[in-house]
Protein backbone atom coordinates (compact mmCIF):
# COMPACT_ATOMS: atom_id res chain seq x y z
CA UNK A 1 0.00 0.00 0.00
CA UNK A 2 0.90 2.95 -0.69
CA UNK A 3 0.42 6.84 0.67
CA UNK A 4 0.15 10.03 -1.23
CA UNK A 5 -0.13 13.14 0.19
CA UNK A 6 -2.90 15.29 -2.34
CA UNK A 7 -1.92 19.21 -1.97
CA UNK A 8 -4.43 19.64 -3.29
CA UNK A 9 -7.01 18.78 -0.45
CA UNK A 10 -3.98 19.50 2.53
CA UNK A 11 -4.91 22.57 4.09
CA UNK A 12 -2.07 25.20 2.84
CA UNK A 13 -0.36 27.18 5.11
CA UNK A 14 -1.66 30.62 4.76
CA UNK A 15 0.94 32.22 7.09
CA UNK A 16 4.79 31.02 6.26
CA UNK A 17 5.67 31.58 10.50
CA UNK A 18 5.76 28.47 12.27
CA UNK A 19 3.50 27.80 15.40
CA UNK A 20 6.41 27.00 18.00
CA UNK A 21 6.85 27.89 21.55
CA UNK A 22 10.09 27.21 22.67
CA UNK A 23 11.24 26.86 26.49
CA UNK A 24 13.00 30.20 28.00
CA UNK A 25 16.79 30.52 26.87
CA UNK A 26 18.87 30.02 29.85
CA UNK A 27 16.73 28.05 31.98
CA UNK A 28 16.70 23.80 31.97
CA UNK A 29 13.56 23.12 30.32
CA UNK A 30 11.74 20.20 31.61
CA UNK A 31 11.15 17.19 30.13
CA UNK A 32 10.20 18.60 26.51
CA UNK A 33 11.73 21.79 24.94
CA UNK A 34 8.68 23.17 23.71
CA UNK A 35 6.23 22.54 20.88
CA UNK A 36 4.89 22.98 17.07
CA UNK A 37 1.51 23.22 16.03
CA UNK A 38 1.49 22.59 12.10
CA UNK A 39 -1.22 23.31 10.08
CA UNK A 40 -1.19 19.75 8.73
CA UNK A 41 0.26 16.14 8.41
CA UNK A 42 2.80 16.95 5.59
CA UNK A 43 6.53 17.82 6.40
CA UNK A 44 7.53 18.75 3.06
CA UNK A 45 4.98 21.64 3.66
CA UNK A 46 5.28 22.32 6.94
CA UNK A 47 8.90 22.24 7.84
CA UNK A 48 10.03 24.65 5.77
CA UNK A 49 8.64 27.35 8.10
CA UNK A 50 9.68 25.09 11.35
CA UNK A 51 13.20 25.31 10.10
CA UNK A 52 13.41 28.76 8.84
CA UNK A 53 12.05 29.56 13.04
CA UNK A 54 14.17 27.22 14.77
CA UNK A 55 17.72 27.96 12.19
CA UNK A 56 17.62 32.05 13.11
CA UNK A 57 16.94 31.47 17.12
CA UNK A 58 19.32 27.95 17.53
CA UNK A 59 20.81 27.28 14.49
CA UNK A 60 21.11 25.37 11.35
CA UNK A 61 18.74 22.16 11.58
CA UNK A 62 20.45 19.54 9.77
CA UNK A 63 18.34 16.54 10.70
CA UNK A 64 14.67 15.63 12.72
CA UNK A 65 13.10 12.28 13.55
CA UNK A 66 9.29 11.99 13.81
CA UNK A 67 7.48 8.26 14.41
CA UNK A 68 5.52 6.75 11.37
CA UNK A 69 2.52 6.93 13.53
CA UNK A 70 1.19 10.24 12.91
CA UNK A 71 2.80 11.29 9.47
CA UNK A 72 1.82 9.61 6.41
CA UNK A 73 4.57 10.21 3.96
CA UNK A 74 8.27 10.76 5.71
CA UNK A 75 10.33 11.95 3.31
CA UNK A 76 14.52 11.21 3.56
CA UNK A 77 15.31 14.54 2.78
CA UNK A 78 13.43 17.85 3.01
CA UNK A 79 14.63 21.21 1.10
CA UNK A 80 14.63 24.22 2.98
CA UNK A 81 15.79 27.58 2.58
CA UNK A 82 19.35 27.52 2.06
CA UNK A 83 19.90 23.44 2.99
CA UNK A 84 18.39 20.59 3.08
CA UNK A 85 17.15 18.61 6.38
CA UNK A 86 17.57 14.96 6.69
CA UNK A 87 14.28 12.88 7.81
CA UNK A 88 14.38 9.42 9.90
CA UNK A 89 11.94 7.85 12.36
CA UNK A 90 12.03 5.62 14.84
CA UNK A 91 8.24 3.40 15.91
CA UNK A 92 9.16 2.50 19.62
CA UNK A 93 11.99 4.65 20.97
CA UNK A 94 9.96 7.95 20.20
CA UNK A 95 7.31 9.39 21.56
CA UNK A 96 4.43 9.51 18.30
CA UNK A 97 3.71 12.98 19.08
CA UNK A 98 6.96 14.36 19.77
CA UNK A 99 9.52 15.94 16.83
CA UNK A 100 12.91 15.64 17.55
CA UNK A 101 15.23 18.55 15.67
CA UNK A 102 18.73 18.32 15.50
CA UNK A 103 21.26 21.25 14.48
CA UNK A 104 25.00 21.44 13.17
CA UNK A 105 25.77 22.40 16.82
CA UNK A 106 25.55 19.35 19.18
CA UNK A 107 22.27 20.46 19.91
CA UNK A 108 18.93 18.54 20.08
CA UNK A 109 15.43 19.85 20.63
CA UNK A 110 12.51 17.52 21.89
CA UNK A 111 9.08 19.35 20.78
CA UNK A 112 5.31 18.19 21.10
CA UNK A 113 3.63 18.12 17.96
CA UNK A 114 -0.17 19.74 18.75
CA UNK A 115 -2.05 17.86 16.20
CA UNK A 116 -3.09 20.65 13.62
CA UNK A 117 -7.25 19.83 14.14
CA UNK A 118 -6.55 20.87 17.33
CA UNK A 119 -8.63 24.43 18.66
CA UNK A 120 -6.40 27.55 19.17
CA UNK A 121 -7.66 27.48 22.52
CA UNK A 122 -6.40 23.93 23.45
CA UNK A 123 -3.04 24.71 21.47
CA UNK A 124 -1.98 27.60 23.21
CA UNK A 125 -2.75 25.81 26.51
CA UNK A 126 -0.92 22.50 25.68
CA UNK A 127 2.08 24.49 23.85
CA UNK A 128 2.52 26.46 26.76
CA UNK A 129 2.89 23.40 29.58
CA UNK A 130 5.20 21.91 26.86
CA UNK A 131 7.44 24.83 26.98
CA UNK A 132 7.28 24.92 31.02
CA UNK A 133 10.36 24.27 32.37
CA UNK A 134 8.57 22.60 35.40
CA UNK A 135 7.18 20.23 33.11
CA UNK A 136 7.40 16.54 34.11
CA UNK A 137 4.82 14.79 31.54
CA UNK A 138 5.78 13.21 27.71
CA UNK A 139 4.49 14.48 24.57
CA UNK A 140 1.44 11.69 24.46
CA UNK A 141 1.07 12.30 28.34
CA UNK A 142 0.31 16.18 27.92
CA UNK A 143 -2.20 15.27 24.70
CA UNK A 144 -4.24 12.42 26.79
CA UNK A 145 -4.89 14.68 29.00
CA UNK A 146 -6.90 16.46 26.41
CA UNK A 147 -9.19 13.92 24.59
CA UNK A 148 -10.43 16.03 21.82
CA UNK A 149 -6.78 16.77 20.46
CA UNK A 150 -7.04 12.71 18.82
CA UNK A 151 -4.24 11.69 20.73
CA UNK A 152 -5.92 8.87 22.34
CA UNK A 153 -7.07 7.48 18.92
CA UNK A 154 -6.58 7.47 15.20
CA UNK A 155 -7.57 11.09 13.81
CA UNK A 156 -10.49 11.50 11.30
CA UNK A 157 -9.45 10.80 7.70
CA UNK A 158 -6.73 8.92 9.45
CA UNK A 159 -5.95 5.37 7.86
CA UNK A 160 -4.12 4.55 10.73
CA UNK A 161 -6.22 1.15 12.88
CA UNK A 162 -6.40 1.47 16.58
CA UNK A 163 -3.88 -0.55 18.39
CA UNK A 164 -3.98 -4.30 17.86
CA UNK A 165 -3.09 -7.17 16.66
CA UNK A 166 -3.67 -6.73 12.11
CA UNK A 167 -5.69 -9.88 11.45
CA UNK A 168 -4.27 -10.14 7.93
CA UNK A 169 -0.51 -9.71 8.81
CA UNK A 170 -0.97 -11.04 12.40
CA UNK A 171 2.01 -8.06 13.37
CA UNK A 172 1.27 -5.79 15.87
CA UNK A 173 0.33 -1.96 15.05
CA UNK A 174 3.96 -0.84 15.68
CA UNK A 175 5.45 -3.72 13.55
CA UNK A 176 3.02 -2.27 10.76
CA UNK A 177 3.89 0.79 11.04
CA UNK A 178 7.55 0.42 10.83
CA UNK A 179 6.84 -1.72 7.79
CA UNK A 180 4.91 0.95 6.32
CA UNK A 181 7.56 3.57 7.11
CA UNK A 182 10.53 1.36 5.44
CA UNK A 183 8.62 1.01 2.44
CA UNK A 184 7.24 4.78 2.51
CA UNK A 185 11.39 5.95 2.61
CA UNK A 186 12.67 3.04 0.28
CA UNK A 187 10.19 4.57 -2.58
CA UNK A 188 11.15 7.99 -2.02
CA UNK A 189 13.19 9.90 -4.67
CA UNK A 190 16.65 10.24 -3.34
CA UNK A 191 16.95 13.46 -5.16
CA UNK A 192 14.39 15.68 -3.46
Amino acid sequence: MTTTLDRATTPAATDSTARLTLAPSGVRPGRLDGAWWPRSRDLLLELPALAAEIDERWGRITRITVNPARWPVIPRRIPVTGHTVHAGWFTIEQDQHMIMVCSYAPRRLSLLVVPPQTDAVEAARLMAEAADPANTRTASELLAAEPSTGATGPEVGSDFLPSAVTPSTGLGEADRRADLARSRAASWPASA
